[in-house]
């Protein structure tokens, strides 16, 4: 690994440590000869998934000057290198302004699709990402929803996949008003914000063209430090439609069939809930 990193660097690496795993990958931390340290992660296939993470990240850094988006500085079929970024505790200060960039990266130049021209994942599982000049409810409904709750089913009762196939066939009535495309993470958990002593980043996205309030509705699922000053400077920076806050529901299910997919029956009181919320939002 020592030898494929500093291939694809262009310099020696003197020193590797190890992180831990996540999925199907290892993390690890590594030293350079010209001083710089660097955040490796690294696996045996050739998934696709580290290069559609770099395209992920690359692109979202297009959106303007400034985006809350660290560079990649290497990648190929197994390994994936970016700057080591020594984390900080989040503050509301740091928040507001990763609000504000939160904002810019999802009003600045916006994609012509929803979707994306790479072949997608979340964690390791594939997203259909074929680009799409419709409007998002149809997008959601075809390329996320209803390809997820195929692969969670076998954890949902009949009842249950009712309830959702509800959602997905009242999509049009339940999306609000009509947003175009933006340039959104896809997986904006607690866990993919890095919090720095200068700003916040965005880190192990599933980018592309979609609805800004997914992001949004993703750092609610779990829980995001200061999340109120957050939204607050966001919506000073770019309004939000009418409603966003009863929406989170709808664009919270399809994270949470990708978390019934990974790890079981343990969240299918939690899809049934997002799924109610989201049909009772729109009534």
């Amino acid at each position: 690994m020592r030898e494929r990193i500093g291939r694809l660097l262009g310099t020696r690496v003197d020193d590797l440590g190890d992180l831990g795993s996540s999925h199907s990958w290892t993390l690890h931390r590594a030293r350079v000869a010209d001083g710089r340290e660097v955040f490796v992660k690294a696996a045996h296939d050739r998934t696709g998934v580290f290069a559609a993470e770099a395209a992920g990240l690359r692109w979202l850094a297009e959106a303007g000057p400034g985006m809350p988006v660290p560079d990649v500085l290497a990648v190929d079929g197994q390994t994936l290198v970016l700057p080591w970024l020594p984390s900080a505790p989040p503050t509301a200060e740091i928040a507001e302004r990763f609000g504000r960039e939160l904002a810019a990266l999802h009003t600045g130049a916006r994609p012509e699709a929803y979707g994306a021209p790479w072949e997608g994942f979340i964690a390791d599982l594939p997203l259909d990402n074929t680009p799409d000049r419709r409007g998002w409810p149809a997008w959601y409904a075809e390329r996320r929803l209803d390809p997820f709750l195929r692969r969670a089913s076998r954890h949902l009762s009949s009842a249950d996949l009712r309830l959702v196939e509800r959602v997905i066939a009242g999509i049009g009535e339940l999306a609000g008003p009509p947003e175009p495309p933006s340039r959104v993470h896809g997986d904006l958990w607690s866990g993919n914000v890095l919090w720095t002593d200068a700003r916040a980043l965005v880190i192990d996205p599933a980018a592309h063209g979609g609805h800004r309030e997914t992001d949004l509705a993703m750092m609610a699922l779990f829980g995001t430090p200061h999340l109120d000053r957050v939204l607050a400077a966001y919506d000073e920076t770019a309004p939000l439609a009418d409603g966003w806050r009863q929406r989170v529901p709808l664009h919270q299910l399809h994270p949470l069939l990708v978390h019934l997919e990974l790890y079981g029956g343990s969240y299918r009181s939690s899809v049934v809930e997002a799924a109610g919320a989201a049909l009772a939002a729109g009534t």
